[in-house]
């Protein structure tokens, strides 16, 4: 579970990360991460995008329960103020969404700081 200062609530939010952040995909993940020009004290918050076409309610919320699990240790990892958004595509069989999120959320960091330090 997620922290409640470390949820994404607000649509314009959501939008920020997701058009204007650095984006990664894997196979069954598509994360963006908007770093915040403004430096503040503000934690790093995650927000979920898990759309119909991935499956049924049942598996919509199975899906978002392991990806909430699989985040929860890596918010810290975030750089402060930060906005870390993932969408999930259309998942078949059984996937390890633990290692896969994992490996998503390196790989948005180190490309985006990639980024800033251009």
């Amino acid at each position: 579970m997620l922290p409640l200062d470390a949820r994404l609530t607000s649509s314009s939010d959501f939008a920020r990360a997701t058009k204007s952040g650095t984006r990664v995909t894997s196979q069954h993940f598509v994360g963006y991460l908007y770093l915040s020009p403004v430096t503040n004290n503000a934690s790093a918050k995650c927000g979920l995008i898990i759309s119909k076409s991935t499956g049924g309610s049942v598996k919509r919320h199975r899906i978002s329960r392991k990806v909430r699990h699989a985040v929860a240790p890596m918010i810290s990892l975030l750089p402060t103020g930060s906005l870390l958004v993932i969408r999930a595509l259309t998942q078949e069989g059984d996937v390890n969404i633990s290692t896969e999120i994992s490996e998503l959320i390196t790989k948005l960091i180190s490309r985006a700081e990639k980024v800033v330090t251009k």
